[in-house]
């Protein structure tokens, strides 16, 4: 039995992708470097994030070795299951468990709870799950499967066959908005849908007129003084600096000036003046939301670079992987990994640089956030596994 078990373990470790295992790795060590910097000085040096992010990596890496031997196949045959986990999972919010943080009731934790009972224990709990993270793995893997029955068993440039999948992704992002008001994490579902439905080989008129819709919307509203409140002012202040820079501009105007100060190598490590401020507003969120303001002030053109060429190669790694993969629907859910990750990095990144509204998304495996990394890991284990069954080079150049 040991020797089962030991054979078992050996075929986990050797047939997972190593390349992909160590560039997310790579990502998560720098990550970790930066949180120990951006909260050594105003968090008085604890080391409390950097064992929380540290404990998000070893789940996650397990998590990625296990889910390197998932037959998403298999699992996208049971698919009443996977959709009803995703709509069970997100409805949780609404439990006691769920957790409201700046305005978003998008958590799940024990931490309300210690509160409401007085229990310190529950009350500084230090981890907390965030169903859309999770859920964005088994959506992927579903909506691959839907869009890839509908192009075999239909056809995807008619109208008729885009209702359905289109109707899925709107109603996990209803679900989850209303329940959540959390629209960051939304949007990553209706991001990954285009990028997955493009290549599904959904028509291009379709998605064109889809996403032409949505902008036209939001023109109207905005034209139709409808779009107010945070919303409005998180817009507004991107076209117009001066909007606001002790409200709703502060943020990103702080994250600015430390991401413009450190020139191209920085002022060190530790040494970045709004990162070692004792005050937080001084750059706030520095540690989750703003950590690439971080890299900025203190490591520079040439650090912000090197995060930014880790997080490619991840991407590209995802698309080679796709591009080997044994099905067209494993081969979707690659894309749809990739995605995730594309949307959250240029979604973080306009953020910092002032370009994009804030919409509260996170750095991939840079910033901190426990169970991000531990679900970033998952959702590369499956990308992992899809490469594990992927043809053989002598089949795919017969």
């Amino acid at each position: 039995m040991r020797r089962r078990d030991s054979g078992l373990l050996t075929d986990l470790l050797l047939q997972a992708d190593w390349v992909l295992f160590g560039l997310c790795s790579l990502a998560t060590f720098y990550g970790m470097v930066l949180i120990l910097s951006a909260t050594h000085t105003v968090y008085h040096g604890t080391l409390k994030y950097v064992a929380v992010q540290g404990v998000g990596y070893l789940l996650g890496s397990i998590f990625y070795f296990l889910l390197s031997s998932l037959d998403v196949a298999e699992l996208s045959k049971k698919w009443k299951w996977v959709f009803g986990f995703n709509v069970g999972f997100i409805l949780l919010l609404l439990t006691p468990f769920g957790m409201t943080r700046n305005g978003n009731r998008a958590w799940l934790g024990v931490n309300d709870l210690g509160r409401r009972y007085g229990v310190g224990f529950l009350k500084n709990f230090p981890f907390y799950i965030q169903p859309a993270e999770i859920v964005k793995i088994t959506f992927i893997i579903l909506l691959a499967q839907q869009l890839m029955w509908l192009r075999e068993e239909h056809d995807l440039k008619r109208f008729r066959n885009v209702i359905q999948p289109t109707a899925h992704v709107l109603f996990m992002f209803a679900l989850y908005y209303v329940i959540s008001r959390d629209a960051g994490s939304g949007l990553v579902y209706l991001f990954v849908f285009v990028c997955m439905a493009f290549a599904a080989g959904m028509a291009a008129r379709w998605l064109i007129l889809g996403l032409g819709g949505v902008a036209g919307a939001v023109a109207a509203a905005w034209k139709l003084d409808i779009l107010r409140g945070d919303w409005y002012k998180r817009i507004k202040v991107v076209f117009d600096h001066s909007f606001d820079p002790l409200g709703a501009g502060w943020q990103q105007t702080r994250g600015m000036l430390a991401l413009g100060s450190g020139g191209l190598t920085g002022q060190g490590l530790f040494h970045g003046t709004q990162t070692q401020s004792p005050y937080r507003s001084s750059l706030p969120e520095r540690q989750t939301d703003y950590i690439f303001c971080v890299c900025g002030e203190e490591l520079g053109f040439v650090g912000c670079a090197l995060v930014i060429i880790i997080l490619l190669a991840i991407v590209i790694r995802c698309f080679l992987v796709a591009r080997e993969a044994n099905t067209q629907m494993e081969s979707l859910v690659c894309v749809g990994m990739a995605g995730m990750l594309i949307f959250q990095t240029v979604a973080n990144l306009g953020m910092c640089l002032f370009l994009l509204p804030v919409i509260g998304l996170t750095l991939p495996f840079f910033s901190y956030g426990g169970t991000s990394v531990m679900t970033l890991f998952a959702a590369m284990g499956v990308v992992s596994g899809i490469k594990k069954r992927s043809r053989p080079e002598w089949l795919m150049n017969s």
